[in-house]
């Protein structure tokens, strides 16, 4: 099974479309997207939402989400993969690269339960 993606609301939507522009086949959506969760929900249900969908939440969220996480396994959570990025002057092309290079090479069950820092 092919990952799926899930874009924090306050990355630059340009990020999204430089992972589309890769390959459109790749299943990306932001929130506030249609069919996403609204702007403005809060990261525990952010985390429920991925765990439902099977995404992987791509963050740049490095204060609170670590936490959350936390907090939604001592629930008995889980979730699809969280990759936060590190650097904030990382090009777009950069990002969608690994991404898109993570999402070719590997399945959406090698991600479950586990964090990546970005870029690799």
């Amino acid at each position: 099974m092919r990952m799926r993606f899930l874009l924090d609301e306050n990355l630059n939507p340009r990020f999204k479309s430089a992972l589309l522009h890769r390959d459109p086949t790749i299943d990306v959506l932001q929130i506030g997207d249609a069919g996403a969760l609204p702007r403005g929900t809060l990261d525990p249900d952010i985390l429920i939402e991925l765990e439902r969908t099977q995404r992987a939440l791509i963050t740049d969220n490095r204060k609170s989400i670590p936490g959350h996480i936390v907090d939604h396994f001592a629930a008995g959570g889980h979730h699809w993969g969280i990759f936060m990025i590190v650097q904030t002057q990382v090009s777009f092309g950069q990002l969608s690269e690994e991404l898109y290079l993570l999402w070719e090479a590997s399945e959406a069950t090698e991600w479950i339960d586990k964090r990546q820092w970005l870029p690799l």
